[in-house]
């Protein structure tokens, strides 16, 4: 689609407008595959005057402006949210590793004990019967 717009110097300007265009092709359709191979002769013009459509550019560059920053601080914000809870996963990792690392060595430490009580009561127990 081209649209005719003015500037504020009142020039002509031409816009080409995005068209999905198929696989393997520059991107945007040009002029000729918009209007048929001629050039635009009658373009469409916006409605209003030039006034207007100067001031709904205005409008809408500053509306645009307005979102952009708004999607900024919220993904900023979100990007702190998502750090401080990285953090506490690591602390709360960290607590998890040093408490398991204290169990697997208190349950080395019984199995030995218990791995040489029984070792003991073997030895008690089938040389006592011989004597």
């Amino acid at each position: 689609m081209i649209i005719e717009t003015d500037d504020v110097a009142h020039r002509r300007r031409w816009i080409v407008m995005p068209i999905h265009s198929p696989p393997g092709s520059a991107g945007l359709r040009s002029v000729r595959a918009v209007n048929g191979g001629a050039r635009p002769t009658s373009p469409i013009r916006s409605s209003g005057s030039s006034t207007k459509a100067t001031t709904l550019g205005s409008k809408a560059s500053k509306l645009i402006l307005i979102v952009s920053l708004e999607a900024i601080f919220l993904s900023i914000f979100v990007m702190i949210g998502q750090n401080r809870q990285a953090a506490f996963q690591q602390a709360k990792a960290d607590h998890d590793f040093s408490e398991q690392e204290l169990e697997l060595k208190t349950n080395t430490e019984l199995t030995r004990q218990i791995h040489l009580l029984t070792t003991e009561l073997h030895r008690r127990l089938l040389d006592e019967p011989a004597q």
